[in-house]
């Protein structure tokens, strides 16, 4: 099976004082505003690693549903979070970390079988082996 999604973005101006857009193909971002400022200064709007860490938490969260039905296992509720860093580097700027903050309610989960369905999913989710970067993980069940 090949599935393809569609992203998209515009953009007009010049870096600093430049506006752009990015959209979705599900209709889920429609022009969304983006920018230098809310990308380096904490202004409203989107960015790129912020689009990436939400790409990033829901795929890990995905694959570790996977796996939790393949053990017989199912979650009443999982949240997650994933931290991505942007950084300048040699040449330009990467990203060069994802950190992932699962917190999880699965019962009949024991602390062993739970980090290792995790760590599993950490690995082989699509997100994580596209990105060239540190991922991180903290995972804890909680009641």
């Amino acid at each position: 099976m090949k599935i393809t999604r569609t992203g998209s973005a515009a953009w007009s101006g010049g870096i600093k004082d430049g506006k752009g857009s990015i959209s979705t193909e599900s209709g889920a971002l429609q022009a969304y505003p983006y920018g230098f400022s809310s990308r380096f200064e904490g202004q409203p709007g989107s960015n790129p690693e912020e689009l990436v860490g939400a790409a990033h938490a829901a795929c890990f969260t995905m694959a570790l549903s996977l796996a939790l039905g393949e053990a017989g296992l199912r979650a009443d509720q999982m949240d997650t979070s994933a931290k991505v860093t942007l950084e300048q580097v040699d040449g330009g700027y990467a990203i060069t970390a994802s950190h992932l903050t699962l917190r999880a309610r699965i019962p009949g989960a024991d602390q062993a079988t739970f980090e290792k369905l995790a760590a599993g999913a950490k690995a082989g989710c699509p997100v994580s082996k596209l990105l060239n970067a540190e991922i991180t993980l903290d995972a804890a069940l909680v009641e």
